[in-house]
């Protein structure tokens, strides 16, 4: 990477798996799962096993002035605070001498919990009671009782990002996002370059997810990218040939990144850096919402080569691992090929189905639990594989970790329309 070195002084982690980034390490070297089942009235069987974070205890040492602003976070955006006060306090960022104007912001939404008319939900539910026609006296009384007053606000995407840049005192480069997957990986990529190219000396990167309300479950589930969960939170199984879709989650994560010569003057614990990021696109004539044939092989490469380091260097890839059967496959497609190129393999592991897919957080929590990996000379497992397709059976795919020396790792994640971005770490 050009420009100055970027190192990490912050981690922060929220997910079904745990509170904490290091509690959601210690579970997934427990090979746990923080998928769960839960019944809901009215759901299908197979959309109530969910990744659901069910301890949800906001910091206490909000200043005042700021704190009436929560009510305006919606679960997701509380969920990215709750990651971003941790990755801050183990930075010690907010009592950091580093000018506002010289700390950066980068907040990536994957919380689709108010798309469309999802805060009017509960009272056209009691409207309808299963029909098809609406009484709207009752859809008036529900509505006044059932509906949060601030539900134009909450379905802003961006009240997360105004909110951290208050509270971190972040008056540098910024920006909100707001997509699928790579969504994450594009606001670590521009946090890292607001320091490579020395616009900022600390930029934080935060990604929260929410896809466990009705109305988004309804939506992946007509899109056919959700498993049917026949084995119930062990149906996740990226890479398995008998994939059959995700699991949904909510999560927060974040990363506080730091010019290497600004973290060294102000005595701040540097647990890693990041080595390279990159981003591609590919195209596919096909029609419909379907993946390339081979949608992160270039963006791998594109990683590796501004890192100045070879497959060999790296300690695992972790891919994004939706466990979809044509995005499995695109992606093992794609590594195949990198490693017959360079004449040697390493392992592979899915993390996703630790969590279940957190969304934009994803991204991020990767990275995360990747760094601890490679901390601990771990190789993470694939939780649920058990074999892979015949095309990959030759690849170092497993159901349990594997040990590694080395202290790098690449990590990878795609998107609809054939986006993909990756990014080499290495610990410290």
């Amino acid at each position: 990477m050009q420009g100055r070195e970027i190192v990490i002084t912050g981690i922060g982690l929220i997910s079904p798996l745990g509170r904490t980034a290091s509690e959601n390490w210690e579970n997934m070297k427990a090979m746990k799962t923080g998928i769960g089942y839960y019944p809901r009235e009215g759901m299908p069987a197979f959309l109530e096993h969910l990744g659901k974070v069910t301890d949800l205890t906001l910091p206490g040492d909000i200043p005042p002035k700021i704190a009436g602003q929560l009510k305006f976070l919606n679960r997701g955006a509380l969920l990215g605070f709750t990651a971003a006060h941790e990755a801050a306090a183990g930075a010690a960022l907010r009592s950091s001498e580093t000018p506002p104007s010289r700390r950066a912001l980068y907040v990536a939404s994957g919380d689709f919990t108010k798309v469309g008319y999802d805060f009017l939900y509960p009272a056209i539910k009691d409207a309808t009671e299963g029909s098809n026609s609406i009484d709207f006296e009752k859809l008036n009384e529900a509505a006044l009782s059932k509906v949060n007053p601030f539900f134009l606000l909450e379905s802003l995407s961006n009240n997360l990002f105004s909110f951290l840049s208050s509270y971190l005192e972040c008056m540098g480069p910024n920006t909100s996002l707001a997509s699928l997957s790579p969504c994450g990986g594009y606001a670590l990529e521009l946090a890292c370059r607001s320091i490579s190219q020395n616009r900022a000396d600390i930029a934080v990167a935060v990604g929260y997810g929410n896809w466990i309300s009705d109305i988004p479950l309804y939506e992946v589930r007509e899109l056919g990218i959700i498993s049917r969960c026949k084995d119930g939170v062990h149906s996740f199984r990226p890479f398995d040939r008998r994939r059959d879709g995700f699991i949904t989650g909510e999560g927060g994560a974040t990363l506080v990144l730091e010019a290497a010569e600004s973290a060294k003057k102000r005595g701040a614990a540097i647990l890693g850096k990041i080595n390279s990021t990159a981003n591609c696109i590919e195209f596919t004539s096909a029609s419909g919402f379907t993946v390339p044939p081979m949608v992160s092989k270039r963006c791998i490469h594109l990683a590796l080569n501004n890192a100045g380091s070879t497959v060999g260097d790296l300690a695992f890839i972790t891919p994004h691992g939706s466990g979809t059967q044509k995005g499995d496959a695109s992606e093992l497609e794609s590594i195949a090929k990198v490693f017959e190129e360079a004449g040697t393999q390493v392992p592979v592991c899915g993390m996703k189905s630790y969590t279940g897919h957190l969304g934009a957080a994803s991204d991020i929590a990767e990275v995360i639990l990747g760094l601890l990996a490679v901390k601990e000379g771990i190789a993470p497992a694939t939780l649920n594989f058990r074999e892979a397709d015949a095309a990959h059976m030759n690849l170092l795919l497993a159901g349990k970790h594997q040990v590694s020396e080395k202290r790098q790792f690449l990590s990878t994640s795609y998107g609809v329309g054939g986006q993909s971005s990756s990014v080499v770490v290495e610990a410290a």
